[in-house]
C-alpha cells in the first residue's frame, strides 16, 4: 500500500470515533498527569526537606504503586469499549482487502497517536500542576514554599516507562482480538447481542449470602485486632457478592418487571427493559464495577478527610499533656524513691526558669503485662500465643495494668476505699469484662467491687491494638513485686523483653507560648533526663505534643492528599464507565429505536424511555455503595482508631457529607450521559453525519 496510508487511516479512525476516543484520551491524559504528580512529590527534595517530609513521601510511594496498578487495569477496561465499537470498522477493512498485518499497522499507529498525545499532554499538565500540588502539601504541613517551578526528570522517566508498557500491552491485547476473529465475525460484532439470560437464582442467592456474611462480619467484630485480620477478607466478599448480585440479581429484577404487565407494557418501560434484559450480563458487570468504584471513593475520601480534620484531636489523644514522661523502672521500690521526687522538682525548676507554670498534672504508677484473661484469671502471653496470626488467638487478649487505689482517688477526685480482697476495674475501647472476680495468675481471686467508667488517659492506650484492663488495688507496691511469681514466669521472655513492666507516668500542661513549650521540652530531654538515667539506671521517654504535631500532620496530611487524588481518579473512572455504557448501548439500541420511530414512537417517548432505563437500573450502584458504606462503618471506625481517630461523631458527619456530595455529582453525570445516549438513539443530526 501507498506510504503513509496506515497513518491516515489511523487519524481518520480516531476523528470519526471522537465520541469514544475523546473521553478515552482525556482519561489517559488524566492518569499520566496524576501518576507524574504523585511520583514527583514522592521524590521531590523540597518535600523531603520539610518537617515530616519523609513520612509524607513514604505514603506517596505506596500511592504510586496503587496508581500504576489501577491505571493498568482501568485502561484495559476502557479499551475494551473502544474495541467493541471498532471491530465492525476493522471487519469492513478486512473484507475490502486489508490483511491482518495491515490492520495491525493501523492499530499500531492509532496506539502511537493516542500514546504520544496522552503522554505529552499528561506530562505537561502534570508539570504545571505539580507545583500547585506541592504548595498544597506545604499548606497541609504548615510550611512555606517557594514559587519556583521545577521538573523531576526521574518522575518523567518513571511515567513514560509505566505508560509505554501499558500502551504496548493494550496494543498486544487488541491485536490478539483481531487475529482470533474472521472478517464476517468482526463485521457483525457490533450487532451480536447476548442470548436472553435466565434468572440464575443459584448465583443470586450465593451473592446475597456472601454479602450478608460480609455485613455480619463488619457489624459484629468488637476488637481491633480481629478487624485487622478480616478487613481485606470482608472487602473481597463484598466485591464478589456485588458482581454476583448485579449480574444475576439484575436479570431477576428485569424478568420480574417483565411479568408486571401494568409496568412493562408502557412505552417508556417496554423498550428499556427489553433491551436491558438481552445484555444484562455485561450490563451487570459494568454496574458492579461502578458500584465498587463508588464505594472505594466514598471510603477513601471520608476516611482521610476525617483523619486530617480530626488530627488535633488525635494528637491530644496520643499526647494528653504538653509534656509526657514515661519512666521505666527496674524494681517496685523505685516507685516511691527520692529520685522520683527529685525528677519532679527538676522539671518544675526548668518550667519556672522559662517563666511558665505547669498545671493539669498526670502522675501515677503502673505494673503491667500483656496477657489473656480466661475463666477469671489473667495470664501472661507465651511466645506462641504472642506471635500467633490467628484472629481467634487475640479474642481474650488484654494489656493488663495494676494501679494503686491511692493514685486512682487522687487523679479522679474520688474517695474510694477497698477492703482486703477487693479491687476496682476499668476497661478501654468500650470492652466489657464479664466476670465478678479476677485473679492474677495463680493468686487468690479478687472481688470486683465496682467497674468504674473512666480513668486518666496517658496516651499509652491509643498505641495499643488490644484493649486495656486497669485493676485498681490496695497494697500496690507489694503486689507489683509478686507479679512474676504469681504469673509463673521468669523476669524476661525468650526474646529478652521484660514480662512485667513497671512504669511511672508523669505529664503536665504548660501556660506559655509554643516556642517556650519546645524550649522546655528540649531542656528536660537534654539536661535533666540523661543525669536521671545515669543515676538510677532507668530509661525515660520524653514526648512533647507540640514537637510531635509535625509528624502527625505529615502522616494524616499525606493520607488526606493521597486519598483526595486517588478519590478523583476513581471518580473519573466511574464517570468514564458510565459514559461508555451509555454511548456503547446507545449505538446498540440505535437500530431498535429507529424501527420504533418508524412505527410512531415520538422523541418525547424516547426521552421517557431513556429516563426509565436510568431510574430502573443505573441508580442502583450509588444506592448499593451507600449500603456498603453504612455496613462497613463499624469496621472503618475500628481501623481509624489505630490512627487515634476516635471521634465517631466527626466520622459520621464527614461520611454523610461525602455521600451527599457524591450523589449530587452522580446525578449530574447521569443527566449528561443520558443526553448523549438520547442523541444517539433518537438519530440527531450529529449522529447522522
Amino acid at each position: 500500500m501507498r506510504k503513509g496510508i496506515y497513518r491516515r487511516l489511523a487519524r481518520m479512525g480516531i476523528q470519526k470515533n471522537k465520541k469514544l476516543y475523546t473521553p478515552y484520551i482525556l482519561t489517559c491524559i488524566g492518569m499520566a498527569m496524576m501518576f507524574y504528580i504523585i511520583l514527583f512529590l514522592s521524590i521531590s527534595p523540597a518535600v523531603r526537606g520539610m518537617a515530616g517530609g519523609d513520612t509524607m513521601q513514604l505514603i506517596l510511594r505506596l500511592g504510586c504503586y496503587v496508581m500504576g496498578f489501577f491505571a493498568l487495569i482501568f485502561l484495559f477496561y476502557t479499551n475494551s469499549f473502544l474495541m467493541r465499537r471498532r471491530k465492525k470498522e476493522f471487519g469492513l477493512y478486512n473484507i475490502l482487502g486489508m490483511g491482518k498485518k495491515n490492520l495491525a499497522a493501523v492499530m499500531f499507529w492509532e496506539t502511537v497517536y493516542v500514546a504520544v498525545l496522552s503522554l505529552t499532554a499528561g506530562l505537561l499538565a502534570g508539570i504545571l500542576l505539580s507545583k500547585l500540588a506541592e504548595l498544597c502539601m506545604f499548606r497541609i504541613l504548615g510550611e512555606t514554599a517557594s514559587f519556583t517551578l521545577s521538573v523531576e526528570w526521574g518522575a518523567v522517566r518513571g511515567t513514560l516507562l509505566l505508560f509505554a508498557v501499558i500502551f504496548l500491552l493494550l496494543l498486544a491485547n487488541s491485536l490478539r482480538q483481531i487475529q482470533l476473529q474472521n472478517p464476517i465475525a468482526l463485521l457483525r460484532s457490533e450487532n451480536v447481542g447476548e442470548k436472553p439470560p435466565k434468572a440464575n437464582w443459584l448465583f443470586a442467592v450465593l451473592g446475597a449470602v456472601l454479602l450478608a456474611a460480609a455485613y455480619y462480619i463488619a457489624v459484629t467484630i468488637d476488637d481491633t485486632v480481629t478487624a485487622l485480620f478480616v478487613f481485606f477478607g470482608a472487602v473481597i466478599l463484598v466485591i464478589i457478592a456485588t458482581y454476583l448480585l448485579f449480574i444475576s440479581g439484575s436479570v431477576t429484577v428485569c424478568r420480574f418487571l417483565q411479568k408486571r404487565k401494568n409496568y412493562y407494557y408502557k412505552t417508556s418501560h417496554f423498550v428499556s427493559v427489553s433491551s436491558m434484559v438481552y445484555r444484562m450480563k455485561r450490563n451487570g458487570a459494568g454496574l458492579a464495577s461502578i458500584c465498587i468504584l463508588c464505594t472505594m471513593v466514598l471510603v477513601m475520601v471520608s476516611s482521610t478527610v476525617c483523619l486530617y480534620v480530626g488530627a488535633e484531636d488525635s494528637l491530644r489523644t496520643r499526647y494528653p499533656r504538653h509534656i509526657n514522661l514515661d519512666v521505666t523502672l527496674e524494681e517496685p521500690a523505685q516507685f516511691y524513691s527520692d529520685e522520683v521526687q527529685a525528677l519532679r522538682s527538676e522539671a518544675a525548676d526548668v518550667v519556672s526558669g522559662q517563666g511558665a507554670e505547669l498545671y493539669n498534672v498526670l502522675d501515677y504508677r503502673v505494673a503491667g503485662f500483656a496477657g489473656f484473661v480466661t475463666d477469671g484469671r489473667a495470664w501472661t502471653m507465651n511466645e506462641s500465643q504472642y506471635n500467633s496470626t490467628e484472629p481467634g488467638a487475640y479474642a481474650d487478649a488484654w494489656q493488663i495494668f495494676l494501679v494503686s487505689i491511692e493514685d486512682y482517688n487522687r487523679l479522679m477526685g474520688e474517695n474510694e476505699t477497698l477492703n482486703e480482697g477487693e479491687v476496682l476495674l476499668y476497661t478501654t475501647r468500650g470492652e466489657n469484662y464479664p466476670g465478678d472476680t479476677i485473679a492474677i495468675g495463680n493468686g487468690e481471686p479478687y472481688i470486683i467491687k465496682e467497674k468504674v467508667d473512666d480513668f486518666a488517659n496517658n496516651g499509652v492506650d491509643s498505641m495499643q491494638i488490644i484493649p486495656s484492663l486497669y485493676i485498681f488495688v490496695p497494697h500496690f507496691e507489694e503486689l507489683a513485686g509478686q507479679l512474676t511469681e504469681l504469673l509463673g514466669v521468669g523476669e524476661t521472655t525468650a526474646a529478652g523483653t521484660d514480662v512485667v513492666s513497671l512504669h511511672w507516668f508523669y505529664g503536665f500542661d504548660l501556660s506559655c507560648d509554643q516556642q517556650t513549650q519546645v524550649d522546655i521540652t528540649m531542656a528536660i530531654e537534654d539536661e535533666i533526663l540523661p543525669a536521671y538515667e545515669s543515676r538510677t539506671g532507668c530509661s525515660v521517654l520524653c514526648e512533647g505534643a507540640l514537637m510531635k504535631r509535625t509528624d502527625y500532620y505529615a502522616l494524616y496530611g499525606g493520607l488526606f492528599f493521597l486519598g483526595v487524588l486517588l478519590g478523583i481518579v476513581f471518580l473519573l473512572a466511574a464517570v468514564l464507565i458510565i459514559y461508555y455504557k451509555q454511548v456503547s448501548e446507545g449505538y446498540e439500541d440505535q437500530s431498535r429505536f429507529a424501527i420504533m420511530q418508524k412505527v410512531g414512537m415520538t422523541h418525547r417517548e424516547i426521552w421517557k424511555s431513556v429516563n426509565s432505563q436510568v431510574l430502573t437500573v443505573f441508580f442502583l450502584p450509588v444506592l448499593t455503595a451507600g449500603l456498603h458504606l453504612a455496613f462497613a462503618f463499624p469496621l472503618i471506625s475500628k481501623m481509624l482508631a489505630l490512627f487515634n481517630a476516635v471521634n465517631t461523631r466527626l466520622l459520621i458527619l464527614t461520611t454523610a457529607i461525602c455521600y451527599l456530595v457524591f450523589v449530587l455529582f452522580y446525578v449530574v453525570v447521569y443527566r449528561v450521559t443520558s443526553r448523549a445516549y438520547y442523541s444517539i438513539v433518537s438519530g440527531s443530526r450529529e449522529e447522522r453525519e
